[in-house]
Parts: C-alpha cells; sequence; structure tokens
C-alpha cells in the first residue's frame, strides 16, 4: 500500500505516518502541507491511498481532490475531516473522494478505513456518509440512465451503506452477481466509485433522505 498524507499541520502528519508505517507492507510515499504540492506528489509518486486535509492554505483540499480525480489517477482520496456533517466534506466527496475519517479517529479504525478505500469495497462508515449526503445532496432536475431492476434495487442497497456481501444476502443473489451490477451501474452513472454513485441517486431524486434507513 502506497499512501500520501496531505495535512498543512506537520504534528498532524507525523502522527499519521506513525500510525500508517506499522503496517507491514504500508509505505508513505510522501506527504504535502497544501493541495498543490499534494496533486504535484500524487502524480510523482502514483499512490493507492490519498489522505486529504480539506481546509488549507494555498489551495485547499478540494480542489486538490479535483484535480487529482480529472488527472485520471487510480488513488483514493480519503477526506480528513473534523467534523462529521460538513458541506466542504460533501463537496469533496462529489468532487471524487471516495469517503472521510475523522481526525479523531482511533488508530485501528483509521488502519480499517484505509483498506477499505483501497479495496473500493463499500462506503466507509455509512451512517456518517449517508448523513453528509442526505443533507447536502438535491434533489436536483437530473435524470438516471435506464437502470435494469435488479440494478435499482443494488443501488437502492449502496446507498444503504451495504457491502457487497450484505446486499448479496438482501437480494437472495451470489455476491459476484452483486458486483457484476455494481459495476454496471458505476459505468451507467459515468461514475468512478460506489460513493459517487450514491450521489448521483440523491441528486437525482431516485433516492431521497430517509430512504436508506430501516
Amino acid at each position: 500500500m502506497r499512501i500520501v498524507i496531505v495535512d498543512d499541520d506537520p504534528l498532524v502528519r507525523m502522527g499519521l505516518g506513525a500510525i500508517l508505517r506499522s503496517e507491514p507492507g504500508w509505505e508513505v510515499v510522501a506527504e504535502a502541507g497544501d493541495g498543490s504540492a499534494a496533486v504535484a506528489e500524487v502524480r510523482r509518486a502514483h499512490p493507492d491511498v490519498v489522505l486529504m486535509d480539506v481546509r488549507m492554505p494555498g489551495m485547499d483540499g478540494l480542489e486538490a481532490t479535483r484535480l487529482i480525480v480529472e488527472s485520471g489517477s487510480a488513488a483514493k482520496v480519503l477526506v480528513l475531516t473534523t467534523f462529521e456533517v460538513d458541506e466542504y466534506v460533501f463537496e469533496a466527496m462529489r468532487a471524487g473522494a471516495a469517503g472521510f475519517v475523522l481526525k479523531r479517529l482511533p488508530p485501528t479504525e483509521l488502519i480499517e478505513a484505509v483498506r477499505v478505500v483501497a479495496a473500493g469495497e463499500s462506503l466507509l462508515f455509512p451512517a456518517s456518509t449517508r448523513a453528509v449526503i442526505e443533507r447536502f445532496a438535491g434533489p436536483e432536475d437530473a435524470d438516471l440512465p435506464d437502470l435494469t431492476e435488479r440494478e435499482q434495487d443494488v443501488l437502492r442497497e449502496l446507498a444503504r451503506g451495504l457491502s457487497n456481501p450484505e446486499i448479496a444476502a438482501r437480494l437472495f443473489v451470489s455476491v459476484e452477481t452483486v458486483k457484476s451490477h455494481v459495476a454496471a451501474i458505476l459505468t451507467k452513472l459515468g461514475v468512478r466509485d460506489r460513493t459517487q454513485a450514491v450521489i448521483v441517486a440523491y441528486e437525482s431524486g431516485f433516492v431521497r433522505p430517509g430512504d436508506g434507513t430501516d
């Protein structure tokens, strides 16, 4: 696992680096103190995951995330934030961030969050992520491309924050079938990951606030 840490506080970078380097096979390949440096380091180091602070002087994490995503980088951007329900965090996810974690997260949970984002398996901390999306996402006047009935079912479960095995259990299909449906959904919606798909689902009105809860 190759990781870039972006934060304007050197002590925060030091602490995060110590935690991440404790994992066998994980390497912090670069650090950056602002968005412009982050974009340059991602271009140079080709990381798997970028831990991105959003509020920094100069170029902020929002713009840096957008530039990294638009560059075609395969790196997953994981936003670092102090507040869970934050419009700035939502805009970062809308720009292409895979999810977010709180700066006060225990080390074991931070490591798991990085691992999950790198795998692209599921939304991080579904309740918190969903709360951000529900609060700030539209709905806008947008239409979804034609999804099959089963793809619509899967998208609704994605909006609940469920993993592939959980969706498979709920819909009584195999995990491989769910993976195929998720891939088709991402392609049809023109998005790069599950977080983006859920944002589109809310903004289009396909899923509305409160639909993602039992």
